[in-house]
């Protein structure tokens, strides 16, 4: 009945206002009858200060007793990781007990596993940060890093010894898909001074054989170059002596522009030819001599040298080993009076490499007189493997030379190889860039 339902809505109506009444109260302004100061008015509304406020003895509260007890939490970086803590699911949610032991601690003497329960749904990655955030809730030293990607988790023996033969757990996949029980947090290696740079050799070749001018970079000009190659071999531009030209080694007859950069050339091979003369003329007397420390570094670069050296882990411990170097193979052998304060040691394996597998031997980083990196890269089951060794500097580059020299000497396929898969990456990289610069500047 429509009658009857507009009176419902009426009285619906009515008895939201007279409910809104009720909570509504009606107050009538009366005028004052007492005058009062400004200073009356100003005390009623006193400004206090908070700060010097005698504190109370009385009882603390819970909750500021628990700040007290944990400040660590308060600026803990890692708090979002705190949700997998699985110590308050235990019973109620499918939990994972794993000891982890810790990398960063490794100089104490004695090394024991901190224990973390994770909840079994979270991904390696999570796990990665809940341990974080139990080592920085704990107080524990040295401080991390707070970055969570700048560690991974290995596996572990009962004892905390690390087998560097696995690689770190995926950090995309579930934790409850590995069955360890006992793992090892390590930091990446990541080391600023390892972001690995080609160590530039360039190689000049002439009449009397071939000497090799490390250069610092691309932008260097190749009039230094050519400075650097008569002056290894003894000649010089001054004087009335005869004046030399580089060609490239793949353009004869044609002068390289000297004002121009190395990076312009597009190759690292060139030729000295004496002005007037073209290559595969006999060589003049008039010719600079090749520097005799250069004869000896062709010729003794294949003869057997070792070296006593350190290799860098991926985990950044190193191990003391001996390295022999000859035309035919590199040997890896691990010294066998190593002193291990710690449980964290690595059993290096003794390393036999062919010259004719060997890709490249680069100069990472030079930091002192007393410390030099440099990295030896070689083919292994179809895939390029670098290995990172550190000594003196003049160690280092000895090696570097010496391992270089056996390399231009051989120009193996393995190393031909290497070099292109580079150039191809280099390439894509640099097109990949160019489109992107298209595609902003449009």
């Amino acid at each position: 009945n429509p009658l009857t339902s507009s009176r419902s809505q009426r009285l619906e109506r009515l008895r939201k206002e007279r409910q809104n009444q009720i909570k509504c109260k009606n107050v009538q302004w009366k005028d004052r009858t007492s005058s009062q100061s400004v200073e009356d008015l100003g005390s009623l509304f006193e400004k206090r200060d908070y700060k010097d406020r005698l504190r109370t003895l009385g009882t603390k509260s819970t909750l500021s007793l628990r700040l007290e007890q944990c400040p660590q939490q308060l600026n803990n970086p890692f708090n979002e990781y705190s949700k997998f803590d699985g110590k308050g699911h235990i019973g109620t949610t499918a939990t994972k007990k794993i000891d982890v032991y810790l990398s960063m601690q490794m100089t104490q003497e004695k090394v024991h596993p901190m224990t973390v329960v994770t909840i079994a749904n979270a991904r390696v990655h999570d796990l990665i940060g809940l341990i974080c955030w139990q080592y920085t809730g704990e107080g524990r030293e040295p401080k991390l890093n707070e970055n969570v990607d700048a560690y991974c988790l290995h596996i572990a023996e009962d004892d905390g010894e690390v087998d560097t033969d696995f690689p770190p757990l995926d950090s995309n996949e579930p934790i409850h898909k590995f069955g360890f029980s006992t793992l090892a947090l390590v930091e990446k290696y990541s080391s600023p001074g390892l972001t690995s740079r080609q160590s530039l050799f360039v190689r000049i070749n002439a009449a009397h054989g071939f000497s090799l001018i490390p250069v610092d970079s691309l932008k260097v000009t190749m009039k230094e170059i050519l400075q650097k190659a008569l002056k290894k071999r003894k000649g010089s531009q001054k004087g009335s002596g005869p004046m030399y030209r580089l060609e490239k080694q793949m353009e004869p007859n044609v002068a390289v522009d000297l004002d121009s950069t190395l990076e312009n050339q597009n190759t690292l091979e060139f030729c000295l030819v004496r002005e007037n003369s073209s290559r595969g003329e006999e060589s003049s007397e008039e010719d600079p001599p090749i520097d005799i420390t250069s004869v000896q570094d062709m010729l003794s670069s294949h003869h057997y040298k070792s070296f006593k050296i350190s290799m860098i882990h991926k985990l950044r411990f190193t191990t003391d080993v001996q390295l022999g170097v000859s035309g035919e193979k590199v040997e890896i052998d691990p010294v066998t009076n190593q002193k291990a304060s710690t449980k964290f040691w690595i059993r290096q394996k003794p390393i036999s490499i062919d010259s004719d597998l060997l890709c490249a031997c680069d100069l990472v980083e030079e930091r002192s007189p007393s410390h030099a990196i440099f990295k030896l890269t070689y083919l292994s089951n179809h895939d390029y493997k670098p290995l990172y060794f550190e000594s003196d500097a003049a160690t280092v580059n000895e090696i570097v030379l010496k391992v270089n020299y056996i390399l231009e000497s051989r120009a193996s396929t393995s190393r031909a190889d290497y070099y292109a898969q580079k150039q191809r990456k280099l390439s894509r990289r640099t097109s990949f860039s160019f489109q992107k610069e298209k595609k902003t500047g449009q």
